[in-house]
C-alpha cells in the first residue's frame, strides 16, 4: 500500500504482464527476416503474450485524486471490488484507502495501462497477474489462496500516454554516402564501413522496376544472383520524389539497378540504433589495439538494437549462445541493464517448457549462466525474486531430460551446438554439456538462496556438487592430463577438445595442477584442434587470461583480430581462418556470402580488455566490493574506464605509474612491483612474491608510484 505524501506530481509509465512485451517485441524482431526476399522466420517455438491482464494497487489518498486513464486494448475499472460504470477516461479517486484494479484485453498486441494522477501513477510497484481471480486483502498484501501469480509490472522507457509500447521503433539518424559510383542504369553505393539502416533514394522518379542488391562486401553486392538480401520496387513516380525503403538493411555496399526512362539524383541512409550511454572506454599505447577495441566497440553498436541479436545481415535472431557474450561485453560498455533484462525474458518465453531454448542445449544451459553474471554485475536481486520460478520451471526440464547415468545428452528435437568446428563429434554424453549443466544448478543454488527457497538450495547444491564429482570421474584423463571431450556406449573417446578444458579453468574447477596439464596439453598444445570462430575464441582467451597468459593472449588478440582489420574489416565476423584467403574469407553454410561480417561474438576483446587488462570485477554483486587488478600484457600504458551499475571505475597504469578512482563500493587495487610502492593517502599490504595491495575507497583518486 502507497502513503500519498508526495507534492510533486508522479511520472507515470506505461506497465504490462512482465516478461510479456519482451516476448512480442522480439517476435515482431525475429520475424523481420528474409533470405532474398522470402520471409524466414525463427525455427524454434515462438511463444505469446498473455491477452487479458488484472492491474492492482493500493493507494491511501490524504484528499481526492483525479487521474487519466490510457490503455493499449478494452478495460473496465473496479474500485475498492466495485465495477466503476462504463470505460471511464478520467476517474476520481476518494480519499482514504482505495483499491484500484483495471483488467486490460488487447490480443493483437501487449496489454499495457498507463494511469496518471498527482500521487497516482503507474509504476513498476503496481501489481499484475493474468489470473482472472482477486485475492488482494484490504492492506494490500497479496494472499497465497487462489494460486494467483501476482507479480510486479514490466516496465522500459515509454514515460508519456501517446508514447505508446506497441509503437516503437528504434530512431535513426541521416548518413551519407562515402562513395558512389554511376554506371548506365546502375548505382554502386559504399557507405565506406559495415552499416544498418534504411536506404533513402533521393529524386526518384519515372515508372519501372528498382532493384538493390545489399552486401557486406563489395563482391556480395554485385552477385546479384547469390547476395543474401535484396529488395525489388516497382515504381510509378512521375514527379521526382525521395523513397525510403520499408525494410531496414544491413549493407557497406549496395548495388542498385533501375530500368530505362528512370532517374535517382542521390543515395543516402538512414542510419537506425538503440541510443545507449557511452561509458566504457580503452586507449593504449598501441595504436592497432586502439583499433581492435573501436571496432569491437562499433559491433557492438551494430548487433545491440531492440535486444542482443548476433549478426545484422543475416539472422537477425536472438541466439542465447551469442547473447550471453553480448551481456559480458556490454558489462564492460554501455553497461545497459535493460537491454540484458529484455533479452533474456525473449530468450526465456512463456510456459510450458517444452524445447530448449533455441532448441540448443547448451544455449538453455548459457541462459542460467548469464542469469549469475548478470547478479554478480548487477546485484539485481529484485529480477531473480521476480523469475526464479520461471528458473525452476527450465532447470527441471533439463533434469528431466537427462539419461540413466545422470547426464544430458541429445534427445530427439535438440540441437547440440558447442561451436562451429569441422568433424566436432556431438555424439554420447558430451564433457562440456556436463560442465555448462554443473555451473546452471550452481546457479540455481546461489538463486534459491536469494528468494530464501532452502529446500531448493539445498537441492541444487547437492545436484551440482554430485555432478562435478562424477564429471572428474568419468572424463579426466590422466595420461592426457585434461578432460576428453565424449564418453559414448559408457566408454571414454580419445579425443580432447579445447571447450570443457578451457571453461573449467575460468569456472574454477580444477585443482593448480590439472590447470598446469591443461594449460600445456591443451590451451598451448598446436596438435589439439584449433579453434576458428571468434565465438569460442572468446572463451579460449578467457581461460588463458585467468591463468595470467595475459602476454600470450595480447599477441593473439592482435593477429586474431588484428589480421581481420588488415583484410578490411569495418567491423568483426562470425568466423575467421587466416588458412583461408580472397573470397573464402565470405564463405560459409555452403553459400559465397553466408558469413556474417558483423557479428556479436567478435567484439569480444571489450571484455577481455575490461577484465584482463584493466581489471576490473566485481568480487560481491553489484560493485559492492570489487578488484582492480591492472595487467599491461607488453603495452607501455593502458588507461580506460569500466562501468558499473552506479557509477564508473577510471584505471591509468604504466610501467612505472597506476592511477585509479571508483565511484562505486569498495576496490582492491592489486599489482606486482619489484621495490615496495608509495602513493599520497593510501597503505600497502605485501602479499608475498612482489605482489601489493591496497584498499580503494570511493570518491578517492589514487596515484601509485612503483617499479614494475
Amino acid at each position: 500500500m502507497e502513503s500519498a505524501n508526495a507534492q510533486q506530481q508522479k511520472q507515470a509509465t506505461w506497465i504490462w504482464y512482465p516478461g510479456d512485451y519482451e516476448v512480442w517485441l522480439s517476435n515482431q524482431m525475429q520475424n523481420r527476416r528474409t533470405e532474398r526476399g522470402t520471409f524466414f522466420p525463427p525455427f524454434w517455438r515462438m511463444d505469446n503474450h498473455y491477452v487479458l491482464i488484472d492491474f492492482h494497487k493500493v493507494f491511501d489518498l490524504k484528499e481526492p485524486e483525479e487521474i487519466e486513464i490510457f490503455t493499449e486494448g478494452r478495460y473496465n475499472v473496479k474500485l475498492n471490488s466495485k465495477m466503476v460504470n462504463g470505460t471511464p477516461k478520467k476517474l476520481t479517486i476518494p480519499a482514504g484507502k482505495q483499491k484500484i484494479n483495471i483488467k486490460v484485453y488487447a490480443q493483437d498486441r501487449v496489454p499495457a495501462l498507463y494511469v496518471q494522477g498527482k500521487t497516482i501513477a503507474t509504476d513498476a510497484s503496481w501489481l499484475v497477474t493474468f489470473e482472472d481471480k482477486e485475492w488482494i486483502d484490504e492492506s494490500g498484501k497479496v494472499s497465497d489462496q487462489s494460486g494467483t501469480e501476482w507479480l510486479n509490472a514490466g516496465t522500459w522507457n515509454f514515460n508519456a500516454p501517446d508514447n505508446l509500447p506497441s509503437a516503437f521503433k528504434l530512431p535513426t539518424t541521416p548518413q551519407k554516402a562515402a562513395k558512389i559510383d554511376r554506371k548506365g542504369q546502375s548505382i554502386l553505393v559504399d557507405f565506406g564501413k559495415e552499416t544498418f539502416g534504411y536506404v533513402k533514394l533521393h529524386g526518384l522518379k519515372g515508372k519501372g522496376k528498382v532493384s538493390l542488391y545489399y552486401g557486406e562486401s563489395v563482391e556480395e553486392a554485385m552477385s546479384t544472383e547469390h547476395c543474401e538480401t535484396l529488395d525489388h520496387l516497382d515504381i510509378d513516380q512521375p514527379q521526382a520524389k525521395d523513397y525510403v525503403l520499408e525494410q531496414s538493411q544491413a549493407f557497406r555496399y549496395v548495388n542498385i539497378q533501375f530500368e530505362p526512362g528512370m532517374t535517382i539524383a542521390d543515395v543516402s541512409m538512414l542510419y537506425e540504433y538503440l541510443p545507449m550511454a557511452d561509458r566504457g572506454k580503452f586507449r593504449s599505447s598501441d595504436e592497432e589495439l586502439n583499433k581492435i577495441w573501436d571496432i569491437s566497440k562499433y559491433t557492438m553498436e551494430l548487433t545491440t538494437r531492440e535486444f542482443f541479436i548476433d549478426g545484422i545481415k543475416r539472422d537477425r535472431w536472438i541466439w542465447s549462445g551469442d547473447a550471453n557474450q553480448s551481456y559480458l561485453m556490454n558489462y564492460y560498455l554501455g553497461f545497459d541493464s535493460p537491454s540484458v533484462r529484455r533479452t533474456m525474458l525473449a530468450l526465456r518465453g512463456k510456459e510450458p517448457t517444452t524445447t530448449h531454448i533455441n532448441t540448443i542445449m547448451d544455449y538453455t544451459l548459457y541462459w542460467f549462466i548469464a542469469i549469475n553474471d548478470y547478479y554478480q554485475y548487477t546485484g539485481d536481486k529484485h529480477f531473480i525474486q521476480q523469475f526464479y520460478p520461471r528458473m525452476q520451471s527450465l532447470i527441471n526440464f533439463c533434469l528431466e531430460r537427462r539419461n540413466q547415468d545422470g547426464f544430458m545428452e541429445g534427445m530427439a528435437g535438440d540441437w547440440v551446438f558447442i561451436d562451429w568446428a569441422d568433424g566436432l563429434s556431438k555424439q554420447g554424453e558430451v564433457s562440456f554439456e556436463q560442465l555448462l549443466l554443473a555451473r546452471s544448478l550452481e546457479t540455481m543454488a546461489e538463486c534459491a538462496t536469494i528468494v530464501d527457497d532452502k529446500e531448493g538450495a539445498a537441492k541444487y547444491a547437492k545436484l551440482a556438487s554430485d555432478l562435478k564429482a562424477k564429471l572428474f570421474s568419468v572424463y579426466w584423463n590422466e595420461q592426457k592430463q585434461a578432460l576428453v571431450h565424449s564418453r559414448v556406449d559408457g566408454k571414454q573417446t580419445e579425443n580432447v577438445t579445447r571447450y570443457a578444458n578451457m571453461f573449467a579453468i575460468f569456472f574454477d574447477y580444477f585443482n593448480e595442477s590439472q590447470k598446469q596439464g591443461v594449460k600445456q596439453n591443451v590451451l598451448l598444445n598446436d596438435k589439439v584442434q584449433k579453434i576458428t570462430t571468434p565465438y569460442m575464441r572468446f572463451y579460449e582467451l578467457e581461460a588463458l587470461c585467468a591463468m595470467g597468459e595475459q602476454d600470450y593472449v595480447m599477441k593473439e588478440m592482435k593477429s586474431y583480430w588484428g589480421d581481420m582489420l588488415k583484410l578490411g574489416a569495418t567491423s568483426f565476423w562470425e568466423k575467421y581462418d587466416p588458412t583461408e584467403s580472397g573470397v573464402e574469407h565470405l564463405e560459409m553454410y555452403g553459400r559465397p556470402f553466408g558469413k556474417s561480417l558483423c557479428h556479436a561474438w567478435g567484439a569480444s576483446p571489450i571484455y577481455l580488455l575490461g577484465k584482463y587488462y584493466l581489471g576490473v570485477k566485481p568480487l560481491s554483486p553489484g560493485y559492492s566490493t570489487y578488484e582492480v587488478v591492472p595487467v599491461l600484457g607488453g603495452l607501455q600504458w593502458m588507461e580506460g574506464t569500466v562501468p558499473t551499475p552506479n557509477g564508473d571505475i577510471t584505471i591509468y597504469c604504466s610501467t612505472s605509474q597506476i592511477k585509479v578512482k571508483a565511484t562505486e563500493g569498495t576496490g582492491t587495487l592489486r599489482f606486482k612491483s619489484k621495490s615496495k610502492p608509495k602513493a599520497k593517502g593510501a597503505s600497502f599490504q605485501s602479499k608475498g612474491n612482489g605482489v601489493y595491495e591496497m584498499k580503494i575507497e570511493k570518491g578517492k583518486e589514487y596515484v601509485v608510484s612503483y617499479k614494475s
